[in-house]
């Protein structure tokens, strides 16, 4: 073969190679891209995951909060009405009894008219 030809089939493949290459390598380029942007999609949305996961915690926790302060709430309101009622009671003179029972304590503190010698004391009988 002569020189020439040999020049000839290199510069053939040459430019084959080089045509290859053109049609090539956007598609090789495109496809990189392609990976590259689903590898991206799929931190973003764990990223977006994680943080719905973390959202759902602090709101279990804060629902959990709010919870037990609307329970204190209304053992304390409830609490206040019972105090209120107890008030009232005094204030209508219905509740007298608690009164002498404060001023009918012996001196251990024990109002059923008991004795520390094993006498029991007299106690009146209440009409009902």
């Amino acid at each position: 073969m002569s020189t020439g030809a040999i020049i000839a089939i290199v510069a053939g493949v040459v430019i084959l190679l080089i045509v290859l290459a053109l049609l090539v390598a956007p598609r090789m380029r495109e496809r990189r891209r392609q990976r590259q942007l689903e590898t991206r999609r799929g931190e973003l949305a764990s990223e977006h995951r994680d943080a719905a996961a973390e959202q759902e915690a602090r709101a279990r926790a804060a629902q959990s909060e709010a919870k037990r302060a609307e329970a204190d709430a209304k053992r304390a309101e409830a609490e206040a009405e019972m105090h209120a009622a107890r008030a009232d009671l005094h204030d209508q003179g219905l509740a007298d009894d608690e009164i002498r029972g404060e001023d009918n304590l012996d001196h251990d503190g024990r109002t059923d008219g008991s004795r520390t010698d094993g006498v029991q004391a007299e106690r009146p009988l209440r009409r009902t």
